[in-house]
């Protein structure tokens, strides 16, 4: 098993001469500005040259002259719309993990306060580890306005945001208390890559995740695991999410022998190590465990009647929904499953709220310089939010969960508990 002994890794080659360590396409933008029309940072900051010139057009000047990375790569959110805009297949999401990464090594100081922030803000699992250990402590210091105030002026985090509380007992310590898995099966196996957010603060996304499966007759396993690199991705921070990437390779490979395969309860985790895994790693079983790894909803779909045991429940205690598909969910094709799987539910309404991105992007949204453009970001799905009236909004993000509820007055719910609710006569948590 991988341990974090960096001597264990090469630095990354950040925009190599060849394109062998890119995807098919990467020299093939014919500069259509498909990519940049598609851009929500670019729509609400002028300043912003877009996706078209963070990617591609940066990619070839570097490798025809002698020029660094230009620091508006800090300001792409990592939504990965792009990727799925443009016509000709280019890796620009990429193309752009790889650029801040280059310019966090060769041109940000690391002594500045800008990289300590990101640094902390991309590795959350680590701070989230000791603030769980005593999180009712850790949840009153970090509400305390004066706290908020102080991180806004000198650490760089806005203090317009409630930081998100620990949960008094994580999904693992759950997890653990009941024993493990309650199914045993040999043919239906899966393996729940629950991500630092689930365990941390949503454990009751987790539980419901295991007792939705469960229902189904599948053994689910959790094994030890690591951030998946997405706010390591964003933040420029590539040999740590490197690092990340390959303990959960390497110990999900090994569940994918015993006939496993990996499901996510944040579309954000799934996307990591389905596509950018993949696309920037190149250890053993990486594009293996791609192959194996689902959103925990689709998986349902794919092999289960999902939508046929739903129409059987008499009654379910839900609310109408206002349902956000986060750009990472649309990126795998997600985005309508949501609202199709819960249009079985005869007294559930799911309202799509519209193809707009929520804007707060993982750490995006938390830094106090992209703060105004994250809401100018999010404008148009707090409108639609509130011209579909419902009662609670719905997302598989957690961070999408919390843009959604800052912006509007409601609660946010995973889609999981929905189905936990329906599938297993549970309460919907309040």
């Amino acid at each position: 098993m991988s341990t974090d002994n960096e001597d264990d890794f090469e630095p990354i080659q950040v925009f190599p001469e060849g394109d062998a360590d890119l995807r098919p396409g990467a020299d093939s933008c014919y500069k259509c500005s498909t990519c940049d029309s598609s851009c929500p940072v670019a729509e609400v900051d002028d300043d912003f040259p877009g996706p078209k010139f963070q990617g591609p057009e940066q990619w070839r000047l570097t490798r025809k002259e002698d020029q660094e990375i230009d620091d508006s790569i800090m300001k792409c959110s990592n939504c990965m719309r792009c990727d799925g805009a443009c016509p000709s297949d280019v890796p620009l999401s990429q193309m752009h993990n790889t650029a801040r990464a280059q310019y966090v090594e060769e041109s940000m100081s690391k002594l500045s306060v800008e990289y300590w922030r990101n640094r902390l803000l991309a590795n959350y699992g680590t701070m989230a580890r000791f603030g769980s250990m005593f999180p009712r402590l850790t949840n009153a210091v970090m509400g305390n306005s004066l706290v908020q105030k102080l991180n806004d002026r000198f650490v760089g985090i806005t203090s317009e945001r409630d930081f998100p509380e620990f949960a008094t007992e994580t999904f693992r310590e759950w997890w653990a208390d009941r024993g493990g898995a309650a199914v045993e099966s040999d043919e239906k196996r899966v393996a729940y890559f629950h991500g630092d957010y689930a365990n941390y603060n949503t454990p009751e996304v987790g539980k419901a995740m295991v007792r939705v499966f469960e229902h189904f007759g599948y053994e689910v396993a959790v094994p030890e695991q690591r951030c998946s690199g997405t706010p390591m991705f964003a933040n420029g921070m590539l040999d740590d999410a490197r690092r990340a990437a390959r303990f959960n390779v390497e110990t999900f490979a090994d569940l994918v022998d015993d006939d496993y395969d990996i499901v996510c309860s944040c579309t954000s985790c799934s996307m990591a190590l389905r596509q950018e895994y993949p696309e920037l790693f190149d250890f053993d079983d990486t594009e293996r465990v791609s192959a194996h790894t689902y959103d925990a909803v689709e998986y349902l779909r794919i092999h289960e009647d999902l939508d046929g045991e739903l129409e059987a429940v008499d009654d379910v205690d839900a609310p109408d929904f206002a349902y956000h598909a986060p750009c990472h969910a649309r990126n795998q094709g997600l985005d309508g499953q949501t609202t199709a799987v819960l249009s079985n539910l005869g007294d559930v309404d799911a309202h799509d709220v519209g193809e707009s991105c929520s804007g707060i992007s993982g750490t995006y949204g938390w830094k106090s310089e992209n703060y105004d453009a994250s809401m100018a970001i999010g404008e148009e799905m707090f409108e639609h939010m509130d011209e579909a009236e419902p009662e609670t909004g719905l997302t598989e993000c957690p961070t999408c969960a919390m843009q959604m509820e800052h912006g509007s007055d409601y609660p946010v719910k995973h889609t999981l508990q929905v189905l936990e609710a329906a599938l297993t006569d549970r309460p919907l948590p309040a």
